[in-house]
């Protein structure tokens, strides 16, 4: 039953030219038969840029869109859209699913950025060093009271051609910094995890986005790991459905233009 079903998805980009998001209907039959529509962070990019006239009707696209969409919708805030909404983390069945987007475990939110080193010292500033003292919903407004500082860059670019180059010297060049993008995939897992472990001590799943790096880690001790991904290229990504005391995993597939809910990746009981 639609009441029943909670449908979770993260970095939809909107208005980003990484993203396949290129219309907001395209979305609708990721809503069909949902009771709720939960969007883990990085919806859109809200924070000042070159182009505030984009970004405000990118904001008011996709507010309007989503009110109409049918299904109730809960947005968590990510590091590109760090206000626009209260929420920065969720917890669904009773406590056994957490949801964040998962960039706190990063002392430089994106450790491949071009200025990560700022961002680092602004965040150990504010933070402390891991593991962080106080509670985690502080911890993450801290975090997006800093994300909202940093300006977009190569994120509202129009223009093809300079927004390729901007993507390259802002996450690609020099080309070393590609190690900083692998390596953070690489310990992004074991971090949410000792995260939840720290602060969810009874969560089954932590369900991220963030890295755009689409997977699931089942490690013990601790909660089983689903990056949903994002619907950018080259990737792309997953929903989760929580329903009927069970999470099931799904890739995203672009059907005919329309993105649709597509194979199963997984499938999951919650313990009680």
């Amino acid at each position: 039953m639609a009441a029943e079903l909670i449908r979770i998805a993260s970095d939809l980009h909107y208005g980003d030219r990484s993203t396949r998001v290129l219309r907001l209907t395209q979305l609708r039959p990721l809503a069909e038969g949902v009771g709720l529509l939960v969007l883990n962070g990085d919806v859109l990019d809200t924070r000042r840029g070159p182009a505030p006239d984009f970004t405000a009707a990118c904001r008011a696209e996709v507010t309007d869109f989503f009110a109409r969409l049918g299904p109730p919708v809960r947005f968590l805030t990510g590091n590109h859209d760090p206000d626009f909404a209260a929420e920065h983390a969720l917890d669904l069945a009773g406590g056994r699913v957490f949801v964040t987007h998962g960039d706190l475990v990063f002392d430089e939110i994106v450790p491949w950025a071009l200025d990560a080193s700022r961002i680092r010292r602004l965040v150990l500033e504010r933070l402390g060093p891991q593991p962080r003292p106080g509670a985690l919903e502080e911890q993450l407004a801290g975090l997006r009271a800093i994300a909202a500082t940093l300006p977009q860059r190569h994120q509202s670019e129009r223009n093809r051609w300079k927004y390729l180059f901007g993507l390259a010297v802002d996450t690609a060049w020099p080309p070393w910094r590609a190690s900083r993008i692998f390596r953070a995939w690489w310990v992004h897992p074991d971090r949410i995890r000792a995260l939840a472990r720290r602060h969810r001590p009874a969560a089954q799943f932590a369900l991220v986005g963030h890295t755009h790096w689409p997977g699931i880690w089942r490690s013990a001790p601790g909660p089983v790991v689903i990056n949903t991904g994002s619907f950018c290229r080259p990737m792309g990504g997953l929903v989760a459905d929580l329903a009927a005391g069970s999470l099931t995993v799904r890739r995203v597939r672009l059907v005919r233009g329309e993105f649709r809910p597509d194979r199963v990746v997984a499938r999951f009981a919650l313990r009680d």
